[in-house]
């Protein structure tokens, strides 16, 4: 699926670039990707390929590729292919309703395939590292029962680890996938070598703890619990980071499920109904009153109010007559329209932004997790090493088992298990958190945005204000009572449908109670409606009402009508008796605690934005009332687009809080998108973090959580590396018995869950209790660098005892492993006075 388009015109998804004019545009589906270096991978192969430009998207797994005219989509798929991974083009539609659904099918296989893994993976693995590391379990020819349990799941349930390690070996590259299966592999095939070849298979053989490995007895142990914890943790991780990740689509089907699904057309003098697929460019249809409009298209008859706040996240309809243009999904509030059709199919101004989506989406800069940035170099040293390791101990005469165990024990210790659970369980405790209070992120891709926002763009309408129209004043002539004024136009409007007018009979009745009935209603389209209310004729409305019935109105009124107009507030006049006796004002009430949230936005470093569609007056009224210096209105959907991308081009980190079907694209252009949970679902599912109470001061929570998981995802990692890395020297060494390296490993994975599960403290800021929304509490980790000195002295022990286990202890060695130790203990100590400083 390709189109022409010109690259000195277009802005997104890809940065301006000097091209070729005649340039084509792909879109392809991405498969065998299993991190975020692997989209990288992809990008930077495309990219090196002259007159390309790609940007790949992990989560989604698609990529828009733009290349020359003369180059084919094969070149490009045969570059992906020699990557080692697969391309393949979606399938041509009309809409972009097939294209929304693909690949959802493929992520629920790959996630239900993933989910039988780990669940398989981690009931065999809990009994063997119950037996290994509990000597009473240790019955007789144990081991065995452990080889049976085991090798189902270093076969099987790391399959996906061995596949992936293997592919980037054919490549020459190595990802945190190629430790994986080789640590695996490395533990359990040295654990059939000691069964079938050593000692370990013998009646009665028992694990016994030691904090090193003995020279002579390499060929007496064996590692099933190493290999089966590894696999389980890391499985474990990949599932619930799967079940995080968005799943590509949702966001255009949702815009698409807002259209009419079926229309009444105008053919051979009569109505036929026929689904909305079929309409042509040409065709007459009727929109009847609460019907969505089916296409876009101009009235040719009869006159009404469309309520387009399913599109563009606007309260006020807008009155429409004959030749007014109208838009498909949007809902016709009052009267029979017969509307001509001018654009249908992909064409139509809601796929057009279904396609702005689905662009922001794939242009949207990839988040490289920080794992598999270190892995790059990490793998190859460790592997190196472990190497290095077994040619030391074979070229000092020590054996090749005595070796190979020391080898072994590198791999194991540089493998931390606590590295798979290290974002999925922060990103389970921070959303389950956040769940509690409104508060929804989407998965661990968002969180690295929080932390470098510093502007938010926030949508009026819907987000700041209430979306819904209230009656907010009442401005009388003089001697008429106000009471008089609401029950005579609340009566008239009751009888209406028109939004303004339900507002006006809401405002009415909670004033002044029950509202008596009318006679002789009539509604008069685009202009206000007329009556009896007991007995009195009136009329309420427009301007223009009121000069077809002649009605005066006093100068007091037209001024105090022009005072809330130019406040952006919507006036209608209130008429009896040929003469005017009221303006009423109705507007879109801020939010009671809008003010509050923009407080505590500055308060994060943030700088507020309000970017509306509606009219310069009314964006500026709410933007004084909440303490919003900037302000951007009269935009259309895709002009919001363009602000954010002018704002990121400026340099700022942008941040997007909207409700609308309009706002979409924005949400999914922006750095972070947090939308509304009282909003449109395409809103909802174009943004990065979903704000369920509709309160906007669940933005400043949200940020505030999202950075604070951060931290704590950042801490999960660097332990998951610096713990097992600071330990490599005691494993090169001999000084530390692979057993031992699977207890730190479950160390570590202890330290990561505990460490996770300290955001379950975090409060909001929107309670009582926590003060106000500008001032975030501040609590401090006390416990943080007891526990780095906990770790120092625990170091410095295993350490003394190394040293007492090695005879002769030579100075080179004795120097060796007082580093690993201080490595080890500098490491707590900073990451605790680090953590002590931050706050909530």
């Amino acid at each position: 699926m390709t189109d022409r388009t010109d690259q000195t015109t277009e802005t997104h998804p890809f940065p301006q670039a000097p091209m070729a004019p005649a340039v084509e545009r792909v879109e392809l589906m991405i498969g065998g990707m299993t991190c975020a270096s692997c989209a990288a991978r992809i990008e930077r192969r495309l990219n090196k390929i002259d007159g390309v430009t790609a940007a790949v998207n992990f989560a989604t797994e698609k990529a828009i590729v733009a290349f020359p005219a003369g180059m084919s989509v094969a070149d490009l798929t045969g570059a992906i292919a020699d990557a080692g991974y697969t391309a393949t083009p979606p399938t041509p539609t009309t809409t972009p309703a097939v294209e929304a659904g693909d690949g959802a099918g493929e992520h629920d296989e790959h996630l239900r395939s993933l989910r039988q893994r780990m669940q398989v993976s981690v009931a065999l693995a809990i009994p063997v590292i119950a037996m290994a590391m509990i000597p009473p379990l240790q019955i007789a020819n144990w081991q065995w029962l452990s080889l049976t349990l085991a090798a189902p799941v270093v076969v099987w349930g790391a399959w996906p680890f061995h596949r992936a390690a293997a592919l980037n070996a054919r490549h020459g590259t190595a990802t945190m996938d190629t430790l994986i299966s080789v640590g695996v592999g490395a533990a359990f095939l040295w654990s059939l070598f000691a069964l079938f070849f050593g000692t370990a298979g013998q009646p009665g053989m028992h694990h016994e703890f030691s904090l090193t490995a003995g020279r002579g007895d390499a060929t007496g142990n064996v590692y099933f619990e190493v290999a089966t914890a590894v696999t389980a943790a890391i499985l474990l991780g990949r599932f619930f980071e799967a079940r995080a990740k968005r799943r590509a689509g949702a966001a255009l089907r949702s815009l698409l499920e807002l259209g009419a699904k079926d229309v009444a057309v105008l053919r051979g003098g009569g109505e036929i109904r026929i689904p909305t697929e079929q309409l042509a460019v040409g065709d007459r249809f009727v929109v009847r009153p609460g019907e969505k409009v089916a296409t876009d298209g101009v009235i040719v008859e009869g006159g009404s109010a469309v309520d387009e706040s399913m599109l563009t996240g606007e309260s006020v309809p807008i009155e429409v007559g004959p030749g007014d243009a109208v838009t498909g999904a949007t809902v016709n509030v009052g009267g029979r329209l017969v509307v001509r059709a001018t654009r249908v199919g992909a064409d139509t101004q809601l796929a057009q932004i279904a396609r702005l989506v689905t662009e922001a989406q794939q242009g949207k800069a990839q988040v490289q997790r920080l794992a598999d940035r270190v892995s790059a170099v990490f793998v190859p040293v460790v592997i190196a090493i472990a190497l290095l390791t077994l040619g030391v101990w074979i070229g000092t005469g020590h054996g090749v088992a005595a070796g190979f165990a020391a080898a072994v024990a590198v791999l194991i210790i540089a493998c931390p298990c606590g590295l798979g659970l290290a974002t999925p369980t922060a990103l389970l405790v921070g959303t389950g958190r956040g769940a509690q209070l409104g508060i929804v992120i989407k998965g661990p891709e968002v969180l690295e945005s929080t932390r470098r926002v510093d502007t938010v763009v926030l949508d009026k309408t819907g987000t700041v204000t209430t979306g819904k129209m209230s009656l907010i004043g009442v401005h009388t002539a003089a001697g008429v009572s106000e009471a008089q004024v609401l029950q005579v136009a609340g009566a008239l409007e009751d009888a209406s449908e028109h939004p303004i007018a339900k507002a006006i009979a809401a405002g009415a009745r909670e004033r002044v109670g029950d509202l008596p009935t009318v006679a002789g209603f009539v509604n008069h389209e685009g202009l206000g409606v007329t009556g009896e209310v007991d007995g009195l004729p009136a009329l309420v409305g427009r301007d223009g009402l009121m000069d077809s019935y002649e009605i005066t109105v006093p100068a007091e009124l037209v001024a105090a009508k022009q005072d809330a107009e130019t406040r952006g507030r919507t006036s209608v006049v209130v008429a009896w008796g040929g003469q005017a006796q009221a303006v009423l004002m109705v507007a879109d009430t801020v939010k009671p605690t809008s003010a509050e949230a923009i407080g505590g936005l500055r308060a994060l470093g943030l700088t507020p934005v309000l970017l509306t569609g509606d009219n310069e007056a009314v964006a500026r009224a709410v933007a004084a009332e909440v303490g919003i210096d900037q302000v951007i209105a009269e935009v259309m959907p895709k002009d919001k687009v363009d602000t954010v991308a002018r704002l990121q081009q400026g340099g700022a980190v942008v941040a997007m809080v909207g409700d609308g079907v309009n706002d979409a694209a924005a949400l999914a252009q922006a750095d972070l998108g947090l939308s509304m949970g009282t909003g449109t679902d395409a809103a909802i599912e174009a943004s990065d973090l979903t704000l369920v109470r509709g309160d906007l001061r669940s933005a400043v929570d949200a940020i505030r959580l999202s950075r604070r998981t951060l931290r704590t995802i950042k801490g999960n990692l660097f332990w998951a590396f610096a713990y097992n890395v600071a330990a490599i020297p005691l494993a090169a060494l001999g000084l530390l018995n692979p057993m031992l390296a699977g207890g730190a490993m479950a160390f570590s994975s202890v330290f990561v869950v505990t460490n996770s599960l300290r955001l379950r403290t975090f409060t909001s800021t929107a309670t009582p209790e926590s003060g106000s929304a500008a001032t975030p509490p501040a609590r401090r980790p006390r416990w943080v660098p007891a526990a780095a000195a906990i770790m120092l002295a625990g170091v410095v022990a295993a350490v003394v005892v190394g040293v007492q286990h090695w005879a002769p202890a030579s100075a080179a060695t004795t120097l060796t492993l007082l580093a690993a130790g201080g490595v080890i203990g500098i490491a707590g100590t900073v990451t605790g006075f680090l953590a002590a400083r931050n706050r909530n």
